[in-house]
């Protein structure tokens, strides 16, 4: 978990960066110079906790910035973290592909108010406007999900079948629907990233992690601590139809 946490705050870095860049570039003269190649060896404890490598930070004028489609702030400022197709499985962020816009511009307005406490998108979030919320969340809900990559080796199928069997006995599916594909304000969680998963749980189970209504928190309130690994390894690797749920 200090892993992802560790992860998620160097992305709001990166991405503080460029907004500095982009104020201050349209004052800088002469040529840019590229950023020195890294060492071609490095320590094994080095490798270890050094934070993921992250792509270079886009210097764009602010004025340039001003007059940008949602898509392209997109591209500048939200896929250096988490994918010009909103996954990003080479870091620890969340996958946004394939979320509904509903959704999204709810945890926006949590991470703008400090509702949800992640140093890495309230940095982001708040300079944000209502027109800035409605703007990349309707973008953002554009975006098709996006499969996993095929696992390093395929899913134990007794836990399968235990995460599958607990997800319905706790009533995840009477949410996020049968194939777990969510819809209006409920997120798409089949595929979601287990690390972030098990995050997620144990934040709205213990009532560290808000959400706009008390929907989940009172859900997770009634399932035991012990039940949440098991689910998340389950969502992570669900692979059925994900289909975002109507009506809601």
């Amino acid at each position: 978990m200090k892993k992802w946490a560790a992860g998620l705050l160097v992305c709001a870095l990166v991405v503080a960066l460029a907004l500095a860049l982009m104020v201050v570039s349209p004052r800088l003269g002469g040529k840019q110079e590229s950023p020195a190649p890294p060492p071609a060896e490095s320590s094994p404890e080095a490798t270890a906790s050094a934070p993921a490598v992250l792509p270079a930070a886009p210097m764009v004028p602010s004025y340039a910035l001003a007059g940008m489609s949602y898509a392209q702030r997109y591209a500048v400022l939200c896929s250096v973290c988490h994918g010009a197709n909103g996954r990003m499985d080479t870091l620890p962020t969340p996958v946004l592909a394939g979320q509904p816009s509903l959704y999204v511009i709810t945890q926006l307005f949590l991470f703008r108010e400090g509702r949800r406490n992640n140093e890495a998108m309230t940095a982001v979030a708040k300079a944000l406007t209502d027109d800035d919320l409605q703007g990349f969340s309707d973008f953002i809900g554009t975006l098709p999900a996006v499969p996993a990559p095929p696992p390093a080796k395929p899913p134990d199928p007794i836990r399968m079948a235990r995460g599958q069997a607990l997800a319905e006995q706790h009533r995840c599916v009477f949410c996020h629907g049968a194939g777990l594909g969510g819809g209006q304000q409920v997120p798409l969680i089949g595929g979601q990233k287990e690390d972030y998963l098990q995050l997620s749980l144990r934040g709205f189970h213990s009532g560290s992690r808000p959400g706009y209504t008390q929907a989940m928190t009172a859900a997770m309130s009634q399932i035991p601590p012990e039940d949440l690994d098991p689910i998340a390894y389950y969502v992570a690797r669900h692979l059925g139809p994900a289909e975002p749920l109507t009506g809601k």
